[in-house]
């Protein structure tokens, strides 16, 4: 095998991201192009699967083409092609994995589907020397759980939202106030103007002995107090509004994590906790975990920004990780709109052991 470090192809179209990225194993990003479809569903308040399935189509050789002249690199300089497999939905995902294979089909070189949910698990170990195993904060539009990260497809679920995502829960608000596309930002813009203490809101599941999460009963809360406001509702009921449920979801957050602070410790006194996906570029919340962790005595670790949201570079780095350990996926792998991640070994995944 050669001694150069590998480098992969990463591709992402699970949701209305396009991104295509190259890593090399030694931590460098040499290219990274996203296309955001933002202007393509702000119409619609909400992503279209259809309509991000065909610009996944339209943008995936655009940026293929960027990408190589960006890392100054060629086809077959490629060590694997990484996919985003699932979960996701199911247009975009059949997209990306098509694609990849016609590349690694044509180069001969290793595919690798990967787990949407590990490529945000595996982020932080992209930019830092993150040692396993540690404890992941997975918050997302269509995830929110807690995991016990052992190594590469070795996670422990200890706790899960039982009904909506954080970010799904941030979008939906978002669009009932009407403040823009897309939710997660918008509101947490809107809340920096607010009073977090104007609407009583309730914290799910609070102080129960467990590590599930639950915000389907405070987004109904914060409905029927929408309704019993006098409309059209003003900038500043909006602004406290978004302020007082971004204060009762990070109230929520904070307890639940002090639950799987106490459980992780059963397994190891002193660990890492890291927290991913989308939700974690939200400032707030970000602080408020972050004072929580020290109080703890927990370092706090949270990818850069730009790789908080989807991206072809985490999927790229969990595909080098991956294939560091012998790992890839037959050609005949099918697209999974579920994919949790303690199947990861699953039989139906088509994994399989490289050997040389």
């Amino acid at each position: 095998m050669s001694s150069s470090p590998l480098i992969m192809l990463g591709i992402e179209t699970s949701c209305d991201e396009t991104s295509i990225a190259i890593v090399s194993e030694d931590r460098r990003i040499l290219s990274n192009q996203i296309y955001t479809q933002q202007k393509d569903h702000v119409s619609f308040g909400g992503v279209v699967p259809e309509l991000a399935a065909r610009a996944h189509l339209e943008r995936l050789p655009i940026l293929l083409k960027e990408a190589l002249q960006e890392a100054d690199l060629v086809l077959q300089d490629l060590s694997g092609i990484a996919v985003t497999g699932g979960p996701g939905l199911m247009g975009g995902v059949l997209m990306g994995v098509l694609y990849a294979k016609a590349i690694a089909a044509t180069l001969h070189k290793p595919f690798l589907a990967i787990n949407h949910l590990e490529a945000h698990a595996l982020t932080i170990r992209l930019t830092e020397e993150i040692p396993f195993p540690y404890l992941l904060l997975l918050v997302s539009g269509g995830h929110t759980q807690f995991l016990w990260t052992e190594g590469i497809g070795r996670y422990k679920l200890l706790g899960a939202s039982l009904d909506d995502a954080a970010g799904e829960a941030f979008d939906k608000i978002a669009k009932l106030l009407n403040l823009g596309y897309p939710g997660g930002p918008a509101l947490e813009k809107s809340a920096r103007l607010g009073n977090p203490e104007r609407f009583d809101l309730p914290r799910p599941l609070l102080r129960t002995p467990h590590c599930n999460f639950s915000f389907s009963g405070l987004k109904t809360a914060v409905l029927k107090k929408v309704e019993a406001l006098p409309h059209p509702l003003t900038l500043q009921d909006k602004n406290d509004m978004a302020a007082s449920f971004q204060k009762a979801v990070g109230d929520t957050l904070i307890d639940r994590c002090q639950n799987a602070f106490k459980v992780c410790k059963a397994f190891k006194s002193s660990f890492p906790f890291v927290v991913a996906g989308g939700v974690a570029s939200n400032l707030y919340l970000k602080q408020k975990l972050e004072l929580l962790a020290n109080e703890h005595h927990l370092p706090l670790k949270v990818p850069p920004l730009k790789l908080c949201t989807d991206n072809g570079a985490m999927v790229a780095w969990a595909g080098i990780e991956r294939l560091k350990q012998g790992l890839e996926d037959s050609l005949d792998f099918s697209p999974r709109p579920r994919w949790p991640l303690e199947d990861l070994f699953n039989a139906k995944t088509n994994c399989k052991k490289v050997t040389d």
